[in-house]
């Protein structure tokens, strides 16, 4: 499992290392030395500890959105594994399908004969590992 510096830390948890170093000298997050000697968190402890540390508000329902393209329609399938879940929209002559979060699904209440919504935006999202610093 990587080992995160200090300072990165506290960058990705959006605080100070002050912070971070407060948290590690008060035992809420678990450090070690690394081979250079310097203080260091298990990439996988500092996974758990943001989890923890997360306290976002719940946003309310939103009063307007950037998506212009908004098809309404009617459920006419859904596909569910563990993780995902697949969800076909028939909106007039268009058949629309999304693939969502089994999660998102499930909150949404999606099943066959719910009139929902689509709102497409041309969206893309990449996930990449940094390099070393």
């Amino acid at each position: 499992m990587p080992q995160i510096r200090m300072l990165e830390a506290a960058e990705l948890l959006g605080v100070s290392d002050d912070t971070v170093r407060r948290w590690a000298d008060g035992g809420r997050l678990p450090v070690e030395r690394g081979d250079d000697g310097r203080l260091t968190v298990d990439g996988a402890a500092l996974a758990m500890f943001a989890l923890a540390q997360a306290d976002a508000p719940v946003p309310g329902p939103a009063v307007q959105a950037s998506a212009r393209n908004r098809l309404r329609g009617i459920v006419t399938r859904v596909i569910k594994d563990g993780v995902m879940a697949q969800v076909e929209l028939q909106a007039g002559p268009f058949r629309i399908v999304s693939l969502m979060s089994r999660e998102a699904a499930d909150e949404l209440g999606l099943e066959p004969g719910v009139i929902a919504v689509a709102s497409v935006k041309s969206t893309n999202v990449v996930v990449e590992i940094p390099g070393t610093r």
